[in-house]
């Protein structure tokens, strides 16, 4: 059962260009704000495209030990007992299949896996290259290879179309094999078909018995918007992708500039 909903019992954060600045590292002010809002009664969900193994480390790091939505939404993981609490993957077959699609409408992309689990793997192929350097990856030999084990998610770069040319081709061609989203500069992605931040925000928050609409969110790629959709209040940050800001109820700073604390700092006054 939800709770009665009230303003900002949920604090959600994208992660890359949003609460994590260049270096993957969380400001000491950031921190605290973040501090501040769960003495307020708050609490803080993480919700990233980044897959459950992506941020482990980083979770640890923050001393952070509640729910997390990873993987545009196909993964449901408890930081705090290490275990993973939902996970939906993609049918390779069909991934295949999208893929060729595209290839057929914008010529050969270059395409990543994210497998399933805690300990999977993040596999790319040849010619693909990381939008993260920091983000482990192996490397594979063919394309067959990616579909070695199950997936939640297919990346692909076009080595001319820029992201939002490339992101509208793979819709049009994918149709309702997958859901296909823009998560940042050089990171188009495919998702289970119907699974994005918004199911994942939605299950994450059921489970903590808030309800969505208590969200202040924060963000800044297209991948956010489901997530924004659902929340009670929404935060671009300064310099998110056009068609976040245009649904943004107010714009922040940077994620460098500390966007996510100035706001908490408001509202947790």
């Amino acid at each position: 059962m939800f709770t009665s909903p009230a303003a900002h019992t949920l604090v959600a954060t994208d992660l890359d260009g949003t609460l994590l600045r260049s270096d993957d590292t969380v400001s000491p002010r950031s921190r605290a704000a973040l501090a501040r809002a769960a003495s307020a009664g708050a609490r803080h969900l993480i919700v990233t495209g980044r897959p459950v193994p992506g941020i482990r480390a980083l979770l640890t790091d923050l001393g952070y030990d509640g729910l997390a939505v990873c993987g545009q939404g196909a993964q449901v993981y408890d930081a705090g007992a290490a275990r993973m609490l939902s996970s939906v993957t993609l049918d390779r077959d069909l991934a295949d299949t999208a893929l060729g699609k595209i290839e057929a409408e914008v010529g050969q992309v270059f395409a990543a896996v994210d497998q399933d689990g805690p300990g999977g793997l993040t596999l790319i192929e040849p010619g693909y290259r990381m939008p993260h350097p920091s983000l482990p990856a192996q490397r594979t030999g063919r394309r067959a290879e990616l579909w070695a084990a199950p997936v939640v998610k297919v990346l692909i770069r076009h080595p001319s179309l820029g992201d939002d040319e490339l992101a509208s081709a793979a819709r049009g061609a994918v149709g309702d094999l997958a859901s296909v989203t823009m998560a940042g500069p050089g990171t188009v992605e495919l998702a289970p078909h119907g699974v994005d931040k918004g199911t994942g925000i939605t299950l994450a928050a059921g489970l903590m018995g808030l309800d969505p609409a208590g969200a202040v969110a924060f963000g800044d790629m297209p991948n956010d918007l489901p997530m924004f959709r659902l929340s009670g209040h929404r935060v671009a940050m300064a310099g998110a992708h056009p068609e976040l800001r245009a649904e943004a109820d107010e714009i922040t700073l940077s994620n460098e500039e500390d966007g996510v604390a100035v706001v908490l700092e408001r509202l947790f006054a």
